[in-house]
């Protein structure tokens, strides 16, 4: 694997691009959450398909496929941000965080799988936590009887984090921000009803909000416990599908204290309500959203132009370095 381009700040986010061979192009992040310092908390995303085939309006990932990334190449991203910080392959952070979720659907990929079962005798991590993001898609029965088999087995404890983007509470709405075969609402619940056990961390169901895109209290309460479920919402990211698509973003990542009528309804209906802005810097980086980089080089390099209000920050590695 040969490190290509990176962008960010090593105290807030880096993106690093990596060839993989053949022009096999992927990005992966490793990030903190300034004022923690990383030996509490450390947080890698990587990306699990090359492209994704399923062609979201507000990601950037979906364009040009090329299918899955096997195991190995799952773990050169992983070994790469492990071996530069700590070269034995010990992990100090209380909270060693992997999100399978940077440019790619993961239950399209059962290699993910075998990355978390087998990462635990590969490093000296014991604060690693899985993070599987995913838009449950139809026809992936076996990844999520195995996903929901090794969470019982190995992470248990609340050691785990499940997450549903699901993006809004109106079914039509959702065809078009999700374009492809997916579960129902009522599927997700009744799965989640058999993951969720005593002392996990509640399941995530996960809204990168456009703005005018419905989310209601009344859906969420008519097929989700808030025992087992709580509600994410971020901003959605300046992407250019999103710029493309005319989608602007719901929460304003420029003012974390503001406060919002549909949010509030649904923490009166018993949710737990969570708003996650994370660092204004990571707007600026890309660090948050599948290929963005990737995409803005591309443009970059051919003329386009820039995405509408996109991510402003760039810095090239020099030289780049390889593993």
């Amino acid at each position: 694997m040969r490190i290509v381009e990176s962008t960010g700040r090593d105290d807030v986010a880096t993106v690093y691009i990596a060839d993989l061979g053949d022009g096999r192009l992927v990005e992966f992040v490793e990030s903190v959450q300034p004022p923690v310092p990383r030996e509490k908390k450390w947080v890698l995303i990587v990306s699990v398909l090359l492209g994704c085939p399923v062609g979201c309006p507000i990601c950037d990932a979906g364009e040009g496929y090329r299918g899955r990334l096997t195991e190995e190449d799952l773990f050169a991203q992983i070994d790469f941000l492990i071996r530069k910080r700590y070269p034995t392959g010990a992990v100090p952070a209380e909270k060693f965080k992997i999100q399978f979720a940077r440019m790619g659907e993961p239950a399209f990929n059962p290699s993910v799988l075998d990355v978390i079962e087998t990462l635990p005798t590969r490093y000296d991590a014991p604060g690693f936590l899985p993070s599987v993001s995913t838009i449950a898609p139809r026809g992936c029965d076996a990844f999520f009887e195995r996903l929901r088999e090794l969470k019982e087995r190995a992470f248990q404890g609340g050691r785990f984090q499940l997450q549903f983007s699901i993006h809004t509470t109106d079914p039509g709405v959702r065809e078009r921000m999700i374009p492809t075969a997916k579960w129902r609402f009522e599927e997700i619940a009744a799965y989640g009803e058999r993951f969720f056990a005593p002392g996990d961390r509640k399941i995530v169901l996960n809204f990168a909000l456009a703005d005018g895109v419905p989310i209601e209290a009344g859906p969420l309460s008519d097929h989700f416990d808030p025992k087992r479920f709580l509600v994410k919402v971020t901003p959605l990211n300046p992407t250019y599908r999103a710029s493309a698509s005319g989608l602007t973003s719901f929460i304003d990542p420029l003012d974390p204290a503001k406060e919002y009528d549909a949010l509030r309804a649904i923490e009166e209906a018993g949710f737990e309500v969570i708003v996650s802005i994370g660092e204004v810097e990571e707007n600026h980086i890309g660090s948050n959203c599948g290929q963005y980089v990737s995409r803005h080089l591309l443009a970059t390099t051919s003329g386009q132009a820039r995405a509408r209000n996109g991510y402003s920050y760039w810095e090239s590695s020099s030289p780049p370095p390889t593993t």
